[in-house]
């Protein structure tokens, strides 16, 4: 189902919070024409993961740049900047993500851009803002988790701060241009202007800790307090962390450490009658659930807390989740085709319209392979 079915995306990004974003709106159904420089392209068709690439590019790129055309346009040359300006009359969205002052060196900043689309909405994605001290820093991954204290609340207290295996603050970020670009799109529905939607990944990592950021304005300033114990969240109270058990590993979310006392016949854990010494006691009562979960199987303690319905899951490695019914259910894996028929397995769009899944059989455009067939249609 094609929510945004005749909506024009112009996607100026590269590597993966301006991209991503791009291929969200693209699998909603907008028709999302990629702009790259002649020379390489979006850097991400280089960047990979395991030096894996499909039919020249990485799978990164891959997975980010499903049901896109690519249109090549070196915009320090007049005639190609001159044809990209054109596109962006009929355009209704641009997203770029580069450093401040980029795309204004081309003419392509919001105020020019304006004036020869009023209506466009023009969505900005920089790492840290227009102002400040860190405007000119790179906007990676890493670098923003690491300003930002994301990995002091990973790992166990007593290891070095650890990273998310995953770059959670560009999704983060991409997911934030979207909502912010289709509510821009309900209000020039309304009004018939575009404006100028900004997004920072500076902003979105503060965001992205929403809960703890607040716990600590509201604590007095007390920095997180990660467990030594199989840590999984610094301010939540035991039992909540990965257990080892006799075979592999369980997961044990938030619940009474009483019932599991009981639950898992496990007396030590039922002198902690009051609730408050699941905070003040985490580590202690970790302890000794760790040292009591690693006697059984995970399907042996499974299949005690499960029907008890006390939150609790195995740890799955990839192969594991692949194999399994529930995500055998979800049906979250998809085959898209290039034009020149090579192939590559991904993820679908997690979104489900009246019941519908969306799929999209389209895979990422090969640089440049559909400047030709888009200069004939709108006459560039």
């Amino acid at each position: 189902m094609k929510l945004l079915e005749d909506i024009l995306v112009l996607d100026f990004s590269q590597y993966l919070s301006g991209p991503w974003a791009a291929m969200r709106l693209a699998d909603l159904g907008a028709r999302v024409i990629k702009i790259e420089s002649p020379r390489g392209g979006d850097g991400c068709r280089q960047l990979t993961l395991k030096n894996l690439k499909v039919d020249g590019d990485s799978t990164v790129f891959h997975s980010m740049n499903r049901n896109k055309e690519s249109y090549s346009a070196n915009l320090k040359d007049p005639d190609d900047l001159a044809r990209v300006k054109k596109l962006i009359e009929k355009a209704d969205v641009l997203i770029g993500n580069f450093r401040p002052g980029i795309m204004a060196k081309f003419g392509l900043d919001y105020d020019a851009v304006k004036e020869i689309n009023p209506q466009i909405v023009y969505a900005s994605i920089t790492g840290y803002g227009t102002t400040g001290p860190w405007k000119e820093k790179p906007g990676q991954d890493l670098l923003l988790q690491s300003l930002t204290g994301i990995p002091y609340l990973n790992g166990n207290g007593d290891q070095q701060p650890v990273p998310v295996g995953l770059a959670v603050v560009d999704m983060f970020t991409s997911a934030n241009a979207v909502q912010g670009i289709l509510a821009s799109l309900i209000k020039r529905m309304k009004s018939g202007v575009g404006c100028h939607l900004e997004v920072s990944m500076l902003e979105a990592a503060v965001d992205y800790q929403f809960e703890v950021v607040t716990t600590y304005l509201n604590d007095g300033g007390e920095l997180p307090n990660r467990s030594k114990v199989n840590n999984a969240h610094a301010y939540v109270a035991a039992p909540y962390g990965i257990y080892k058990t006799k075979d592999s590993y369980i997961a044990l979310a938030m619940g009474s450490i009483l019932q599991l006392g009981e639950l898992l016949k496990c007396p030590p854990l039922l002198n902690y009658q009051d609730q408050k010494t699941w905070h003040t006691k985490r580590d202690e009562i970790k302890q000794i659930l760790a040292d009591h979960l690693i006697t059984q199987t995970t399907t042996y303690w499974l299949s005690i807390l499960e029907p008890a319905d006390y939150w609790c899951a195995a740890v799955n490695t990839m192969t594991e989740l692949m194999e399994h019914e529930g995500m055998k259910e979800a049906d979250m894996i998809q085959e898209v085709t290039r034009k020149n028929g090579a192939k590559i397995r991904t993820t679908r769009c997690p979104m489900r319209v009246n019941g519908e899944k969306l799929f999209s059989s389209k895979g990422s455009p090969v640089l440049g392979e559909d400047t030709d067939c888009i200069n004939e249609e709108f006459k560039l």
